[in-house]
């Protein structure tokens, strides 16, 4: 899901910031648009098109629609961060015989690396704590996520406190971990800057 969305966010937004094509600007309105959807209004829907699929009780509902750009705010964060980088650089690797992908791949993503981390860190936390995707999703308890694991331990007439206290501390334990040795890149993420020399 992580390497899903990082890859879908960098890619469309690149398409939405550097390329010239018609209706560009609609569809982005439109994508920005599908923020204001609630993700309630499209769970019963998205639920039956996965179960027709026979996806219900694997993991591919929680993996495959990232691959396919399914956090519009990735998307806007990733292109905000192509705007800022000047136009000039296209068009000297395109007179130097740079393609269209040799541009992204080349020139582009080793510059929004600070955003690319943002993302991937948002999105880290996101996926790892999830509840409600793996609850819809998910049956067979062997296949359920830390977050769904913690809620075994609350028991109908009596919960083990301890226990869910010193598990829910083991499970929180990787994001802030991460945040605490990625916050430099973090903050660097949001603050937009030009060209650094």
């Amino acid at each position: 899901g992580l390497v899903g969305q990082l890859f879908s966010s960098a890619i469309v937004a690149f398409g939405f910031a550097r390329l010239e094509f018609p209706g560009r600007d609609t569809l982005f309105l439109l994508l920005l648009s599908t923020m204001m959807l609630p993700a309630i209004v499209t769970m019963i829907p998205v639920f039956m098109l996965f179960k027709g699929l026979g996806w219900s009780d694997t993991f591919k509902p929680l993996i495959v629609p990232a691959f396919f750009g399914n956090a519009p705010v990735y998307i806007f964060v990733m292109r905000q961060f192509y705007m800022t980088i000047p136009l000039e650089m296209d068009e000297a690797a395109r007179i130097d015989g740079c393609g269209t992908f040799g541009i992204f791949w080349n020139i582009l993503l080793p510059q929004v690396k600070p955003a690319l981390l943002t993302v991937g860190i948002f999105s880290f936390m996101g996926l790892w704590s999830d509840f409600m995707g793996p609850l819809i999703y998910l049956n067979d308890t062997a296949k359920f996520t830390l977050a769904l694991g913690l809620n075994l331990f609350r028991g109908m007439f009596q919960t083990d406190w301890n226990l869910l206290m010193a598990a829910s501390l083991l499970v929180m334990l990787p994001c802030v971990l991460i945040f605490f040795f990625a916050q430099k890149q973090f903050i660097q993420g949001f603050v937009v800057s030009g060209v650094k020399g």
